[in-house]
Order: structure tokens, then sequence, then C-alpha cells
């Protein structure tokens, strides 16, 4: 069995100007800096505390905390908007389907959304019955750690050595190195294909059904 689990934000939906938004309104807020878009693209996929510190320059603590929850209720609040969505990127509803129905395959997500985040993009897109496992910033420490594929792996009985990670960031690639899985970069995302091939990545995909090759061979 192969296991494949992908990273939601920049690699199955492009929720960036989202993201970005709640980000600006949250520094707004209190007063600080608001991030440029590739500042804020720059972190997604890490943890939201962690994030927000690393944007910021805020020592983790009190205030970033503060700011964690701030962002949180404009998400929230952003959500329940009628013109909300978090789209998936061409070709993505195509690729989950088509490898949900191969017996040799299990699919998983691997997120630094929260489980609501997580639950909120699986039932928005028809993921749930497609998706296995799934472990999210409310489970495991943040990525580049490797605690989330190893818990998948853990939870499906999958061997590491036949789990494959997908994703657009020098995280996910460094995640899947530290967990001894194989990682695989995507070109549509928000870190460019040559830094995810400097962390790690074993491939670059140049559209999601070139997914299907990668696995093949």
């Amino acid at each position: 069995m192969k296991l494949v689990l992908f990273d939601c934000d920049g690699t199955l939906v492009n929720s960036g100007g989202v993201i970005h938004r709640c980000m600006a309104e949250t520094f707004a807020n209190a007063g600080l800096r608001i991030p440029e878009l590739n500042e804020t693209q720059e972190i997604i996929g890490l943890t939201l505390n962690l994030a927000i510190s690393q944007v910021s320059g805020i020592p983790m603590g009190a205030e970033v905390e503060h700011l964690t929850e701030q962002y949180k209720q404009h998400f929230r609040k952003i959500r329940l908007e009628a013109d909300f969505d978090e789209p998936l990127y061409d070709g993505i509803a195509d690729l989950i389907d088509g490898l949900a129905q191969q017996d040799d395959i299990l699919l998983g997500m691997v997120t630094g959304k929260s489980r609501r985040g997580v639950v909120s993009v699986m039932e928005r897109h028809g993921f749930e019955p497609h998706f296995l496992v799934s472990r999210c910033a409310d489970d495991c420490p943040s990525k580049p750690h490797p605690a989330m594929v190893l818990e998948c792996c853990y939870e499906t009985g999958c061997d590491v050595s036949q789990t494959f990670v997908i994703g657009d960031t020098t995280y996910d690639m460094m995640m899947a190195g530290s967990a001894g899985a194989t990682a695989i970069g995507v070109n549509w995302g928000y870190h460019k294909p040559e830094r995810l091939s400097e962390a790690g990545a074993s491939a670059i995909l140049h559209h999601p059904s070139d997914l299907l090759v990668q696995l093949a061979r």
C-alpha cells in the first residue's frame, strides 16, 4: 500500500488571498505593520501561532497567542460570508477522484490548518469519503516536525518508505525528509520550485495529473 499525504493550503486549495486578508486585518487592528502578500505566503503551512510570530518578529508568548485568537475570529467571520471560497486548484478534484479509485493507494491530509479548517475543506469539496487520515495544527507540532507524517503512517499501518508527501512549501519537503517519506513538490503554490528541490523534493509536479506518473514508478 502507498500512503499519499497532501498538504492543504497552496497544494489542494488556493487559500492565500483569504489567509492574507485575515493576517492583514489582525495586524491592522493590533496597530502592527501589515505584512506584504509575499510575506504572508512565505509562512503559509506553519502552525498559526508560529506563522504569526515569524511574520511579525514577535517572540512566541502571550502577545502572539492573543494575535492568534484574533486571527481565528476574523477567519470565522469571513468563512460565514456568502462569497467565501477556498477553491481547488485546476485538476485537483480529478486527481483525488482518480487516486481514490486505486486499491493500492490510501489518501491523507497533513496541514497547518486547525481541525475546524480541515473539516470545512473536506465538507466543501466532498473529500470526506476519500481521505482516510489527517493530521493538523490541533494534533501535532508544526511542520517541518515529522510527527504529522509518522502519526498518519502509524494510524494506517503504512510503511514510511511507501509514503509520499505532496506539498508546495519547503516545510512540507523538510517534514517528509525528517520522517523518511518521499517529498514531492508542486509548482502552483507559495514557494518557488527551486526552493522545494533544495529542501528535498524528489520531483516537482507541473500539473496535478503528473502525480499519477510519479506514483506509478
